[in-house]
């Protein structure tokens, strides 16, 4: 198992889970998160971060949102039950599954070392595709009312729902947030 982190302009971090079966919040504030704020300020070291991530018990833990608060970075909630707004599980961990469909493996490293490759031979315009789509589950999220909407996008229109969005405050405000967004997803 690994956690990825991938901000709008890509990859930044893949850090496997060594030695240890569950995701906890303690491995999660003390291996991960420290890695992906340094590298993010390595960076740009001026800019503020914001950051997004699913429900999982270690991301919603008390000590985890301790940890990024003392660490100053915004927090950005995810609703309850909504796996079409994550943009690992519609874009990045699909495309990677496809990528590495049929090989076989050796040992863990080896597995993790082919997935990070894999991530980074992604172009830097699949990462821009993969937010801007954000944009457009989030309000189709709004306007289905948080119903679950994976299998009703092949009858929504897109440029009626492209208008749709850039008629809504709400887009702005959530592209202006969101600038350096990053998500979190674990596999």
């Amino acid at each position: 198992m690994v956690a990825t982190f991938v901000p709008k302009a890509g990859h930044i971090a893949t850090i496997p889970l060594n030695e240890q079966r569950t995701v906890t919040a303690d491995w999660y504030t003390t291996t991960c998160l420290p890695k992906v704020i340094t590298e993010l300020r390595k960076i740009n070291p001026e800019r503020r971060i914001i950051f997004h991530q699913d429900n999982a018990s270690s991301h919603a833990a008390q000590k985890t949102r301790q940890y990024l608060t003392e660490e100053n970075v915004e927090l950005l909630d995810h609703p309850p039950y909504s796996p079409d707004l994550s943009p690992n599980d519609f874009v990045t961990f699909p495309k990677i599954k496809n990528r590495l469909r049929g090989q076989r493996f050796q040992s863990p490293e080896e597995a993790v070392d082919a997935f990070k490759n894999a991530v980074l031979d992604l172009p830097p315009n699949e990462w821009s595709k993969c937010f801007e789509n954000w944009f457009e589950r989030m309000q189709m999220c709004i306007n289905l009312r948080g119903e679950y909407f994976e299998k009703k996008l092949s009858h929504l229109k897109l440029p009626t729902m492209l208008f749709y969005l850039h008629t809504q405050n709400l887009k702005k405000n959530v592209r202006a947030r969101l600038e350096l967004q990053l998500e979190i997803q674990l596999i």
